[in-house]
């Protein structure tokens, strides 16, 4: 494990514990700059802790140093990290754990399903449920609880969501052996005493899951803050997965400068710690509220 040097920007408080946790599928670029930046400052301005969890669950899809790269970016841009960073892979046992707790409670079944079986269902129609019991070649699916998800999101104001009708059964652990991200994320978030999870809102829909799979661990969920997600000319989200080019980390200030412009912070200086100083001072005035993309001609 790889630990930058400690140069918080603000004694951290146990009161508010954050994170940013990317995938190691390839570099950051634009968005995942923004993305960790408004994690980063909204834990800052309140004094809080800021966690780096790499979520390393998906070795198919991961690029070699790739998790190192992304750590190295967010050094370059002055995003130091509070505590050790976290790897998903590391964590199989408290993901087990988890399982075994729903097991016990006969909220988990085996599902051989396959994504032909399921193509005309809007959520899961409920075929394996009667699968209480461990099967070969099946993956692991949470009965949810028929229950109305209601909170209040930071960003996008008030969410209502029945979680049986409009989402159903979701898989916890794949057929082919990972665990799913709805598993792990709630579980990391839990164990990590993560109080706001601020994320892009292409991560909305799976909120309603990981809170409820929060109360079922014996646990409050934390606030949620979704955030407007960046987008490119043809207005698809900048990702890995659309080519987004990587970010150079020999021009970390004209890269943050870019991504706080985003943000609707116009702000000049270096390095990037300066830029940081001056936003956190800003970012108490700057509103996201019900914006779902951010646009780098806006």
């Amino acid at each position: 494990m790889r630990t930058p040097p400690f140069m918080p920007l603000s004694m951290p408080s146990t009161a508010y514990r954050g994170r940013f946790a990317p995938s190691p599928t390839g570099p950051l670029h634009l968005g995942s700059l923004v993305a960790a930046l408004v994690s980063y400052l909204d834990a800052k301005t309140q004094n809080g802790v800021w966690l780096v969890r790499i979520e390393d669950l998906d070795p198919p899809r991961e690029q070699p140093g790739a998790a190192d790269a992304i750590l190295r970016s967010l050094e370059a841009h002055g995003l130091h990290w509070d505590e050790t960073v976290r790897y998903q892979s590391q964590r199989s046992e408290a993901y087990i754990a988890a399982l075994d707790q729903l097991a016990a409670a006969d909220q988990l079944f085996w599902c051989h399903c396959s994504r032909k079986d399921l193509a005309d269902s809007a959520v899961y129609p409920g075929h394996c449920r009667a699968h209480r019991q461990p099967r070969p070649d099946a993956a692991i699916r949470w009965q949810v609880p028929n229950t109305i998800e209601r909170y209040a999101d930071r960003y996008q104001g008030e969410q209502l969501i029945d979680l049986a009708a409009e989402l159903g059964d979701v898989v916890l652990r794949r057929r082919d052996g990972p665990f799913a991200y709805q598993l792990a994320v709630t579980v990391d978030d839990l164990d990590q005493g993560i109080t706001d999870v601020v994320r892009g809102i292409d991560l909305l829909d799976s909120t309603p899951w990981q809170r409820a799979l929060f109360r079922t661990l014996g646990a409050n969920p934390p606030n949620y803050a979704h955030f407007p997600v960046v987008v490119g000319d043809n207005g698809q989200k900048l990702s890995k997965q659309n080519h987004a080019p990587a970010l150079d980390d020999a021009n970390a200030d004209q890269n943050l400068q870019q991504a706080l412009q985003l943000l609707g912070l116009t702000l000049d200086g270096e390095p990037p710690e300066t830029l940081l100083q001056t936003a956190l001072a800003h970012w108490p005035n700057i509103s996201l509220q019900r914006r779902k993309t951010l646009t780098p001609d806006q």
